[in-house]
């Protein structure tokens, strides 16, 4: 009988092995080819013994799942990596996309990760025990105006607010029409935090006021985390009460 593959869509979480699940781990033992960018790669390059590795630069992300459903119609166990979450601006909608484009008859497990909010969260304290919201400042694929809008939205509805791909070399000005449009609806001295390589070696953590947050560093490894009306500071930890009575 003709073995058909499989497909592993894995989050790694933030990069280290403590961090990343055991389901994670025992399907990139099992798989037979391993795809993914060049970074991610690296980061489980002791778990690669014999296995086809294929690795891959910035934005390829089809042509990847394309090689990805190629190897596993060969009969092939492969799996796709991306950091954080697979599901959170990670792989697994890309790979849905191209398996049904393509009405590829091959099974696909998507296996989550810690993704880089909940892993800056823990280590600020707790700023994200209420509803929030989390929005990519990347304009790569998605209309700059679109995303303002959301940003106002979540500003306007009081949501803390999880920023991700805040500023990168070539993108500055985001994060401070974010920071105004935000400023609108929040006071200048809301807590916000800001965690660059969070869970990662090399991790820095500051926490700072929506005044004074574009004075630190920040690019594309950071996740900058903007807390609700009711966030405040306690020993160098950001806490967003959930309303429980003490």
């Amino acid at each position: 009988m003709h073995n058909k593959g499989k497909i592993y869509v894995i989050g790694l979480g933030p990069g280290s092995r403590e961090h990343m699940s055991k389901r994670a781990l025992d399907a990139i033992l099992d798989s037979e080819v391993v795809i993914g960018y060049k970074t991610y790669i690296h980061l489980i390059k002791d778990l690669l013994d014999e296995k086809e590795v294929i690795d891959s630069g910035m934005k390829k992300e089809v042509e990847r799942c394309n090689l990805t459903i190629d190897k596993a119609l060969e009969g092939k166990r492969v799996c796709i990596i991306s950091s954080g979450d697979a599901g959170v601006y990670g792989m697994a909608g890309i790979m849905l996309e191209v398996k049904y484009e393509r009405n590829a008859d091959v099974e696909i497990e998507i296996i989550p990760g810690i993704t880089a909010a909940s892993a800056a969260a823990s280590v600020l304290g707790a700023p994200m025990m209420h509803d929030f919201a989390v929005i990519s400042l990347s304009d790569l694929l998605t209309d700059w105006k679109l995303i303002k809008k959301r940003i106002e939205c979540a500003a306007k509805g009081d949501f803390i607010i999880a920023l991700y791909n805040p500023k990168s070399k070539g993108r500055v000005y985001q994060i401070e029409e974010a920071r105004e449009i935000i400023m609108k609806y929040k006071e200048k001295d809301t807590p916000v935090g800001i965690v660059r390589n969070a869970k990662r070696d090399g991790e820095e953590v500051i926490i700072t006021d929506l005044e004074n947050m574009l004075k630190y560093n920040i690019d594309m490894l950071t996740v900058v985390i903007i807390g609700n009306s009711k966030t405040y500071v306690k020993n160098g930890k950001m806490i967003t009460p959930r309303g429980y009575q003490l």
